[in-house]
């Protein structure tokens, strides 16, 4: 599952704004700041799971462990601007 900091973290990575990520997930702008949020707002496990596919299919790697969580860009899949 993706969390709200991966977000940012792989968005910030990859350079896109949010209504960059919202139009690559195929998903509204509102629910992807309810899943940036960390007020702990509900999100459709749908969103996120079209919200980690597009980062997947850009490179990104979403890591998850006991010690912590983070995100890995993949070199050579994107240049600056997202494009392949």
């Amino acid at each position: 599952m993706i969390t709200a900091r991966q977000s940012r973290a792989a968005l910030a990575l990859l350079g896109w704004t949010q209504e960059t990520l919202a139009d690559k997930a195929r998903t509204s702008l509102t629910a992807l700041k309810r899943l940036e949020s960390e007020s702990g707002l509900e999100v459709y496990e749908s969103t996120r799971d079209q919200v980690r596919r597009a980062f997947e299919a850009a490179g990104i790697v979403l890591l998850s462990t006991d010690k912590g969580e983070g995100v890995l860009l993949l070199h050579d899949r994107l240049d600056r601007q997202g494009r392949r």
